[in-house]
């Protein structure tokens, strides 16, 4: 493919402590944007393409990229879509629920969620009647769940729109960030502006992929240029102290392939630290997640994991196989783009959002087809790309199982999946 290399903003220091001792460990490449599908007409051009490498701050243990690529050129016209699959609406139906159980006091207090997106955890607080509000950077979107009914801001979350916000809606009892902090360059700014829109007994619920998993499981397809950082607790608690704010309760997740959930509140509103924030600052601290060659370790496993699944695909290929890939996320293009899998590989990619349809990956140009293709062509395997939704895939694929498809799990370590074993769960597969 044609390569761009357009201008970046390289970061000499960690977001959160300023610290300039950060050393990289990982290379994955010019890449392209993980969400930047191309239409057909624009097969021909040059791609806009960003190195993608990820340091480590030995001071306060955040793991970034080295530089951020302009938010209004990854998130103004946005194709991921909360709502395409069936786990995130079933998840996000749970975490309203807690969140009105534990926090919510009055019909009139107010929950805002930062990158709202089309506004799917926005209507399951609806459905309980809470007061929401969504603020969403991106235009498409926010347009979209307006539409729906579900009152969306489109601008991005900060001081200034923090501000602004209170301004007209008064504080907000609660603020939730659903897989949007790592998306944020300017941590610092989006902390001012919690500060500014909480009020005083308010409580912020941040979501993120966790580091642990991402180690644990071999998971480096998470990387890509719109997660600027990849969190554990110790760097989240010395982000929130800027503002004399705390971490007082914590809790993992195994969606997403692994993530955890912080819930933040003032120093000072009385409550206590949970001893699952204790806890996970051991686990962090046995796992040496303080130690520079616990991350260069991982990216050797990286290497042995594109040889072994490079290898296998081509195997396949060579005995007659057909093979195309399931699920065209974000993650997915990170690892075609890296292990360098495209159209002499995969025939073609099977997905449930209508915005892919129709289109081409970043990078490796194959092309995104209807999932009701899948049974039309009948491949010999589907490489699991959207392996995180492993689960949901099997169940909804029996069909293709039973006329002798089989699957292929990439990470963390690249398995042929037969077709009795539907009931294996995401968690086991990636053990």
């Amino acid at each position: 493919m044609d390569q761009e290399v357009p201008e970046r903003l390289t970061m000499y220091s960690c977001r959160i402590c300023g610290n300039t001792q950060i050393d990289t460990f990982l290379r994955l490449g010019p890449t392209p944007l993980a969400n930047s599908f191309l239409k057909p007409e624009q097969l021909r051009q040059p791609e806009p393409c960003y190195p993608l490498d990820v340091v480590f701050c030995d001071h306060c243990g955040l793991v970034q990229l080295d530089l951020v690529v302009a938010p209004e050129i990854m998130f103004r016209d946005y194709i991921y879509v909360s709502s395409t699959s069936q786990t995130m609406p079933q998840h996000f139906a749970a975490y309203a629920e807690e969140i009105v159980a534990r926090f919510l006091e009055s019909p009139q207090d107010l929950v805002l969620e930062m990158g709202s997106n089309d506004g799917c955890l926005l209507r399951a607080f609806q459905k309980l009647r809470a007061r929401a509000l969504g603020i969403e950077p991106a235009a498409n979107l926010a347009l979209a769940a307006n539409a729906a009914g579900l009152a969306t801001v489109n601008d991005f979350f900060c001081e200034r729109s923090a501000r602004a916000l209170r301004e007209r809606e008064g504080p907000a009892k609660v603020v939730i960030g659903n897989n949007v902090l790592a998306h944020i360059g300017d941590l610092c700014d989006l902390v001012a502006g919690l500060d500014a829109l909480l009020c005083p007994d308010g409580v912020a619920v941040f979501e993120v992929p966790y580091l642990l998993d991402l180690l644990g499981n071999d998971e480096f397809d998470t990387i890509y240029h719109e997660h600027l950082s990849y969190f554990a607790l110790r760097p989240l608690q010395r982000l929130f102290a800027l503002r004399g704010m705390q971490i007082f309760d914590a809790k993992r997740l195994i969606v997403h392939g692994g993530s955890v959930r912080v819930y933040v509140c003032r120093v000072g509103a009385g409550r206590a630290v949970r001893s699952s924030v204790t806890g996970l600052l051991l686990l962090e601290k046995a796992e040496r997640l303080d130690s520079f060659e616990v991350y260069t370790a991982f990216a050797n496993r990286v290497k042995k994991m594109k040889m072994e699944l490079t290898a296998l695909l081509r195997e396949l290929k060579s005995s007659g196989a057909r093979i195309a890939g399931y699920g065209a996320p974000a993650k997915g293009n990170t690892l075609l783009n890296h292990f360098e899998i495209g159209t002499d590989l995969l025939d073609f990619i099977v997905d449930r959002n209508p915005c892919k349809q129709g289109m081409y990956t970043p990078g490796r140009h194959i092309p995104v087809v209807p999932v009701e293709r899948l049974l039309e062509k009948q491949p010999d395997y589907l490489l699991l790309l959207a392996w995180n939704f492993a689960d949901e895939i099997l169940e909804q694929q029996k069909e293709y199982s039973k006329r002798g498809g089989k699957f292929v799990v990439p990470i963390p370590q690249p398995k042929i999946l037969e077709s009795d074993i539907h009931a294996r769960s995401v968690a086991s597969l990636q053990r």
